[in-house]
This record gives C-alpha cells, sequence and structure tokens, in this order.
C-alpha cells in the first residue's frame, strides 16, 4: 500500500471494475430487497441533497446486498418538464431565438439534445459519489415503457371517470404561461399597501367601504360578502352595489368566511383571481368573471380603458380613477404574503382555465387507509401526522401544463370542441367517427402535457414494465414490487409519495414501498437554505475533487437569474474559501452524510466535519500498512479461525461484536448517525489506539504462539471492519480490504461480495473486556498525568502503586509489561501497607492508587495547582448530585435505574475526592 491515502487514484478505478463486473446487478438469489431512486431532474447537475440521499441509499443497497438479499437499485432520471424547458430557453436566449422561433418540433429536438447532456453529466456525479445501482436497468421518465404506463393510466381513469377536464382556478406563472403546483409556489412576506375602497349602493342610499392590496382586480368583482352575524351591515345583504369603474352592479351577500373584526369588516369576491374567493363564489353561485390574459394583462371581460395593460399599470391606472371619483378612502403600508414562482420569481397568478384533473377524494381516502394501517410505515414515524393532514384537505389534482417538454395528453378534439381519449389516434378518430354517426372526422391533438408528477406518481410499477406483461417479467414485477423503502424529503411527500401510494394500489393492489425513510434537507453550516442566489451552494464533484478559489467564483456567479448578485457572492465566497476547497474524496463526503443523518428536519452541512472524516480515512489507512508491515510474511489457510492467545485478542472481539450489534439495531431504525458514530469510535478509539497499541508487545515478543496468534486477530478484526464499513466509505474498504485479504485466504474478488459480518459470528468475552479496561484506566490516567505534567514522551516515569484489591495486585504482575510500554515506566513497585507515601502526582482507579513520585520531575507548584483545579471539579460535580439526590421528586419520579447510577456516580466521585485531598495535604507540607 502507498504511504498515503490517496482518494483521486482509486476511486475511478474501483468504479469501473464494480461495474464491468456486473455486482450492481440483482443476483436473483435471496429475499428480495429493493429501493426506487428518485429520479434526478435533467435540468443540470446533482446537488447535495441528491449526494445526500444517495449516500443513504447506496449505504442500505451495499449492507443488504452483502447480507445476502436480492437487490435490486432502480435507477433513473426524470423530465422535469417546465424546469428543463427553461433551461433550454436559456440556452436560445444568446441565439437571439425563443421556443415559437422553433416550433413545437424543432423545440422538443432541442431539448432532447439537452437531456442527453444532463443526463450523462448526473450519471457520471453519481458514479463518482460509489453508487451501485443497475445501470443496465436505467429508465427515463419519457422512455417507451413508463410512457405506456402513463397512456393506460391517463385512459383508463377517464374511463373510470376519476379525471376529467374543468374550468378552475389554478397557479398561473405568466412568464411560463402555464399552470404550476403548489410545490413551484413560494410565497414571502413582502412590502406591500393596503387601499381601501368606497363602493356606493346602487341606489345610492349608502356605500361599503372593502381593503383589497389588489386594487386592479376589482374589475372582477362579483360581490362584496359580510359576516352573517355582523349587525352593521346586516339591513344591507340582499342589496346590490355599484361596482366602481364599471356599469356592472354586483349583490352583497353574507358568508361566514368573513372576519367581522378585520378591517370593516367587507370583503370585495373574484372569485377568479383569488382561491378563497372563488370557494365563496361556488358556494353562492356566483359566475367568476376573468379579467387577465395568460399574460397578465386586461383583458375584453373589462372596461375598454383599461385592455392590454399589464396588472401593474392597471393597478395604477384603477388606483388614479378611484381617486378622481372621489372613491379613494385610503392608503397605507402593509405587510403581505405575496406567491412567487420558483423558476422565474414572477408573482404567481390565480387563474380562471381550462385544464385536465384528477378526482382526489376516493383515491385519498384510501391512500390514508393504507398508512393508517400500517401497509406503508413512515420514518421517523411523525410525518404520518404531515401525510394525514394533507390528505385530509386534499383538492383535485390539476395535472396539465401548458408546455411542450413532456407527456402530451392523449386526447383529442374535433371541430365542436369534443374530447376523446385515447390510447392512439386511431381509437380517438374510431370514437369520434362512432359519435358523428359513421362520418369521417378531423381531429386536433391535445396541446398540453402532463405536469411531471403524475408520470412520477407511477414510478414504482412503471419502471417494473407495468402494465406491458412481457416488460413486467422480464423487469421481475412480482419479485420486486412492493419496494423495501423510499428514501425522499419531506418537502415532497404530498406531492410524489403520496401519489406513488395512492396510484400504485389503485393499478397494481400493491403498495409501492413497505418504509418511507424522511430524511432532513441539506443546508450550510449556518442552518441556512443552500440557494445560487445566497451563494452559499457546495458541489459534491468539488469536495470529492477539490476546486481552487478562482474556479469556484467563477462557478458560483456564472448564470445567475440576479446578475447584480455576483459582487456580493464573489465576496462571500473568497472569505469562506480563501484557499478554495481542498479534495476530500468520495468516502469522506459520504462519511460526513452518514453521520449527519440524523431524523432531524434540517441537516448542517460543515466542511469541517468533512475534514475530520478524510482524517478518519487516513488512520483507517494508516492502520492497514501498520497490520501489513507487522503481519509480513504471515498468512493463514482460508477459515482458519484465531487462537485468541491474549486477553487484548479476546478484548477486541468482545468489541467488534458489541459495534455489530449497535450497527444491525442502527439499520432497522434507520439511524445512519448512530451507525457511523459506532464504527467511528470502534475504528479509531478501540482498533487503532488501544488494539494495536496493545498488540505492540505481543508483536514484538519471544512467545511465537502469541506473536502468531496477535498477528492473525489483527488482520482477522481488521477484515471484518472492513466489511462492516464498506456500505458507507466503499472506494477506501476495497483498496486496503484487497491487501489483506490474501493473507487470510480469502479468494473472493471484492470485498463487496463478501457477508456482511454479523454479530452473532462473535463471542463476548466479559472477563476479558474487565481486564482490558482495567488496563486502559491505568494507562489513560498515567498518560493524562504525563501530559498535565508535561512530560516529554519519550522521558520514562518511575510507578508506585498502593492500596488495591487483590484482583488489581494480579492485573498489575500480568499487565506490567504492557504498563511499561504504553505508558513509558522505567519501574513499578508496590508500597506497602503503613509505608509513607513520597510527594507524588496521583490518579485512583477504584480501591487502586497509582502515583509518580514528583522528585525530578516536576514543578511542585504546578502540581498543587493541577490537584485544587481537580479537586474543585470533582466538588462541583459532589455537589450537584446531592442536589439532584435531595429532591424527593427526582428520587420518586426517576426510573430506579437512573437514581442508581447518580448514587453511583456520587460514591466514585467522593472516593476519588478522597485521594486527591490527602494527596494536596501531603503536596501542602513540602
Amino acid at each position: 500500500m502507498d504511504k498515503s491515502f490517496e482518494p483521486g487514484q482509486i476511486e475511478s478505478r474501483w468504479y469501473a471494475q464494480w461495474e464491468a463486473n456486473g455486482w450492481f446487478k440483482p443476483s436473483g438469489q435471496g429475499e428480495p430487497y429493493s429501493i426506487l431512486l428518485p429520479p434526478p431532474n435533467v435540468t443540470g447537475t446533482l446537488h447535495m441533497g441528491h449526494a445526500f440521499q444517495h449516500t443513504i441509499m447506496d449505504t442500505l443497497i451495499r449492507y443488504h446486498r452483502m447480507r445476502g438479499c436480492d437487490t435490486l437499485w432502480q435507477l433513473g432520471t426524470d423530465h422535469a418538464g417546465i424546469a428543463t424547458e427553461m433551461v433550454v430557453n436559456r440556452l436560445l436566449a444568446p441565439e437571439g431565438k425563443t421556443r415559437n422561433d422553433l416550433g413545437r418540433d424543432a423545440f422538443i429536438e432541442r431539448v432532447w439534445e439537452w437531456k442527453q447532456q444532463s443526463g450523462d453529466t448526473i450519471e457520471r456525479q453519481m458514479r463518482r459519489m460509489g453508487v451501485s445501482g443497475d445501470w443496465s436497468r436505467t429508465m427515463f421518465t419519457m422512455d417507451e415503457i413508463p410512457s405506456e404506463a402513463v397512456r393506460e393510466t391517463f385512459v383508463r381513469l377517464f374511463e373510470q371517470g376519476l379525471i376529467y377536464r374543468g374550468q378552475k382556478l389554478v397557479n398561473w406563472d405568466p412568464v411560463l404561461k402555464t399552470a404550476i403546483s403548489d410545490l413551484e409556489v413560494v410565497s414571502e412576506e413582502e412590502d406591500g399597501k393596503l387601499w381601501s375602497i368606497r363602493y356606493p349602493l346602487a341606489d345610492g342610499s349608502d356605500s361599503l367601504v372593502v381593503a383589497t392590496t389588489r386594487p386592479e382586480t376589482m374589475l372582477g368583482d362579483v360581490a362584496v360578502a359580510v359576516h352573517p352575524e355582523d349587525e352593521r351591515y346586516a339591513h344591507l345583504v340582499g342589496k346590490r352595489l355599484k361596482l366602481p369603474l364599471t356599469e356592472r352592479e354586483i349583490p352583497i351577500i353574507a358568508d361566514t368566511y368573513v372576519e367581522r373584526e378585520f378591517g370593516t369588516g367587507c370583503v370585495k369576491i373574484t372569485p377568479a383571481h383569488d382561491f378563497n374567493d372563488y370557494a365563496i363564489g361556488q358556494r353562492h353561485n356566483l359566475a367568476p368573471i376573468n379579467i387577465f390574459t395568460d399574460e397578465a394583462k386586461i383583458n375584453d371581460s373589462a372596461p375598454e380603458k383599461y385592455r392590454g395593460q399589464d396588472r401593474y399599470a392597471a393597478r395604477k391606472s384603477v388606483l388614479a380613477d378611484l381617486e378622481a371619483a372621489g372613491l379613494l378612502v385610503e392608503e397605507k403600508k402593509h405587510k403581505l404574503q405575496v406567491p412567487r414562482g420558483d423558476r422565474t420569481g414572477q408573482v404567481i397568478e390565480p387563474y380562471l382555465t381550462w385544464q385536465w384533473f384528477v378526482k382526489m377524494d376516493g383515491l385519498a381516502a384510501r391512500g390514508l387507509e393504507l398508512v393508517e394501517t400500517g401497509k406503508v410505515r413512515f420514518v421517523p414515524e411523525n410525518w404520518i401526522s404531515t401525510y394525514r393532514h394533507w390528505l385530509g384537505n386534499i383538492q383535485d389534482w390539476c395535472i396539465s401544463r401548458q408546455l411542450w417538454w413532456g407527456h402530451r395528453i392523449p386526447a383529442w378534439y374535433d371541430e365542436a370542441g369534443n374530447a376523446y381519449v385515447a390510447r392512439s389516434e386511431e381509437d380517438a378518430i374510431a370514437q369520434a367517427t362512432a359519435k358523428h354517426g359513421g362520418a369521417a372526422v378531423t381531429l386536433r391533438r391535445e396541446d398540453d402535457v402532463l405536469e411531471t408528477w403524475f408520470s412520477s406518481a407511477l414510478w414504482a410499477h412503471s419502471t417494473l414494465g407495468w402494465p406491458n406483461e412481457k416488460a413486467m417479467a422480464e423487469r421481475g414485477f412480482d419479485r420486486y414490487l412492493p419496494t423495501s423503502v423510499l428514501v425522499t424529503g419531506f418537502d415532497i411527500i404530498f406531492f410524489w409519495v403520496a401519489r406513488m401510494i395512492m396510484l400504485t394500489d389503485h393499478f397494481t393492489g400493491q403498495v409501492p414501498f413497505k418504509d418511507v425513510y424522511i430524511t432532513g434537507l441539506v443546508r450550510d453550516k449556518d442552518g441556512q437554505k443552500m440557494s445560487k442566489s445566497k451563494g452559499n451552494v457546495l458541489d459534491p464533484i468539488d469536495i470529492i475533487d477539490g476546486i481552487e478559489l478562482d474556479a469556484l467564483v467563477q462557478k458560483r456567479t456564472t448564470g445567475l437569474m440576479k446578475p447584480q448578485d455576483a459582487p456580493k457572492i464573489e465576496k462571500a465566497t473568497r472569505k469562506d474559501y480563501p484557499q478554495g476547497i481542498a479534495a476530500y474524496g468520495a468516502d469522506a463526503l459520504r462519511f460526513t452524510f452518514a453521520s449527519l443523518a440524523s431524523h432531524g428536519r434540517d441537516i448542517k452541512f460543515d466542511l469541517d466535519r468533512c475534514g475530520g472524516y478524510k482524517n478518519f480515512c487516513n488512520k483507517l489507512w494508516n492502520a492497514a500498512r501498520f497490520a501489513l508491515m507487522n503481519c509480513e510474511g504471515f498468512s493463514v489457510a482460508a477459515g482458519t479461525a484465531p487462537a485468541f492467545q491474549t486477553e487484548a485478542e479476546r478484548w477486541i472481539v468482545a468489541r467488534l461484536q458489541r459495534c455489530l450489534a449497535e450497527v444491525e439495531a442502527q439499520f432497522t431504525a434507520y439511524r445512519f448517525d448512530l451507525i457511523s458514530q459506532a464504527l467511528y469510535e470502534f475504528t479509531w478509539n478501540e482498533f487503532c489506539d488501544w488494539f494495536l497499541e496493545l498488540a505492540k508487545p505481543a508483536l514484538n515478543g519471544d512467545d511465537a504462539a502469541a506473536v502468531a496468534s496477535t498477528r492473525h486477530t489483527v488482520l482477522y478484526v481488521l477484515e471484518t471492519l472492513l466489511r462492516a464499513l464498506h456500505p458507507l466509505v466503499p472506494f477506501i474498504t476495497e483498496e486496503i480490504w484487497q491487501n489483506i485479504a490474501p493473507r487470510l485466504g480469502i479468494a473472493t474478488p471484492s470485498v463487496s461480495l463478501r457477508p456482511y459480518p454479523q454479530s452473532t459470528d462473535l463471542a463476548v468475552d466479559a472477563a476479558a473486556e474487565g481486564e482490558i479496561e482495567w488496563l486502559k484506566a491505568v494507562i489513560s490516567q498515567l498518560r493524562r498525568i504525563r501530559s498535565e505534567m508535561n512530560l516529554a514522551p519519550a522521558k520514562t516515569i518511575p510507578l508506585l502503586l498502593a492500596g488495591g484489591s487483590a484482583s488489581d495486585r494480579a492485573r498489575a504482575g500480568k499487565f506490567a509489561a504492557a504498563i511499561a510500554f504504553l505508558a513509558r515506566v522505567e519501574s513499578q513497585q508496590w508500597l506497602q501497607p503503613g509505608q509513607a507515601e513520597p510527594a507524588a502526582s496521583a490518579a485512583i482507579i477504584g480501591e487502586l492508587k497509582l502515583l509518580i513520585p514528583l522528585a525530578g520531575l516536576i514543578d511542585v507548584g504546578a502540581e498543587k495547582a493541577r490537584l485544587a483545579k481537580e479537586i474543585a471539579r470533582l466538588e462541583g460535580e459532589i455537589a450537584k448530585s446531592n442536589a439532584k439526590l435531595g429532591t424527593e421528586t427526582f428520587v420518586a419520579n426517576a426510573p430506579a435505574a437512573v437514581v442508581e447510577q447518580e448514587r453511583q456516580r456520587l460514591a466514585d466521585h467522593s472516593q476519588i475526592l478522597a485521594g486527591l485531598r490527602e494527596q494536596a495535604q501531603r503536596l501542602a507540607a513540602l
């Protein structure tokens, strides 16, 4: 092995071998275990959220593959209609062209070119992260298999009366000129104004004053509402108002939606341009009036004066005319929630338009039942409440989008506007011909496409070939559905998770997955959302490979939605990364992600942690080199078990057993943070810092049996540890394992093909654990004293031992050589009972006192100060314990084990304090 660990030299080499050998494909043997990759959008490159979730999924897949499962990780990408169209539109801009200039077919051809480029980039990134999915089965949401599923789903739902076309209010982006989903709307508080407007009664007898933040929409008002119990206006309900600036009259209605205490208690009702007003309009049978075009300009339904004006220009005109008419009562500053499209940043319009919808009430009831009855399990389980809330307040699903890129809706229209939903144009023509009595009919294809979530909702069963029986058989539909777990973020529980549950069940009778592991969202180290506009986005590949500062600045300031943000972002980047970003390697990044994968809502990513786990990889690498150097020429036959000649060997195996038991339990609980913690602590603290040190006396000793046994155990434990770590850090473990395995007679070509170690394969030796934990305590205390006394590492010290039990004396004799070697002790001597103790620095372990005589070693004054500090600390701990134990509620209500633990802490601290006070008194006499 090379002297230092260089991840760049091994990662691409090993990944190529894994993939070329087909080791990522399902084996066909063992219990099925399958995972669906949430398909990334083909809009560019992967971000940190992708890399985080891919790490979690890959860890699960590698773990279960090594456990003997028949693993399938279904990979793929999503066409992402709106987002991808926007990317290609931006690419056309420098050419001075738009999609309309190209026309539908030519534009779609350009999008396919971009899809190929982006898809290739995404796959390269995933390979760099170590993703071990079956690339031969990768799917794109517009491939033929999922496209057939989309057509069949749409037609069947239509035939079942669950899909219909209707005119409803939707979120409308006036720049993209399409409906968008709630997920694509971001509402933030902004500074605005509130205008109060007087509406005269039609008979001139009185007037009402309404307040609005959008005075231009009054041109589409159809009523003014008051609360039915508001005595101020009860006599006016049913009367009519003259709508200012128009020739129309509108009624005064009563509705409990109105808040009497807010403003004047009078609300203008504009059903075509407000979701709440739309609901009120439906309750009162009020016909909505749409006053906007698809570009948010005033249309012909408004007075001629305002037609063609942009919505904000119309606002100014309306306000000026109201003021001139003496109807503008008041204008004041007001904070309001403004909905903006996350793609364009433009204010979204509630817009009345014809769209295709899915009826959701029955599907939602079934989707809720499947979760409530445990057919689908959420981890953490508290996310069930979010799922329940959304499904309990569900509206019909708008599935159409006014785009060109996507699954075109399988509907055709005749000249009269009748719609024919069919699996093909031939089927549609046959329907139309029958409807028209056999006469020839010319049909026009629906221009709209389906929103991306529609095809994504079919991902679980469409990727397994549904509804094509041949494809289903080839792709293992019956074997891999339901999948085992879905790993996804909480932000798409409703938009994707719920819809997959509903539609997979509706068409296959199966749930799409048994578990849903909900991850947090990756944010920066300060908890801020990562975004280009903030300049805090990190590219996972930059962390793996490293990037120079100037290249990082250029990357972050290129293609900003607001180019004026570039100087601010450059300044922040140069401040935060003055040296650029170092190359940490894929394993360090993966281990960082795993360590952050708690059950919390947010994941704060800090590069410093990544550096810490790069050090962990270096530690593992150096431990392996130590093992190989000390086992030069040593090998055993395959399957030979170590003899475990020393207690240190039996201790490390016991600690490994406990580590593996913890790992097994936490895999079941999806606690990747605790998995990584257990493996980290065992690797760094117990294997590297203790066992390899404890092994040195045996390796350098004259006992041939102990030398051979220790060598064997070092290799045995290291090989087992590499298998345990492999799902988290696959590259470094493979490289090291290839050097270790031959020494143990293992002929398997890859660590990934070895079985995952199980705790039941190892024995726990409690006696050996007790012995070595005693030795560790002694060494730790001696090293602590050495450190506090600032003794040079090479300087040897004398050791006196006092008190102690019979087992202390036996252990001291047994481990004398180890103590001498590990603590640099030149002599070890027991004080006789009653023998005066010299001035010494002391440590106490139970009944045993360790004394390092001070003569010639340290400054007595400094040691007095150290003892005083330690005595003060222990007095504080004892005071805390006494306070707890002196509280009746603590003793009465705390678990018995907790109370007993506190009592034991008090006893231990009191015993140690007594010894230190005695030592302090002895020093005081000097």
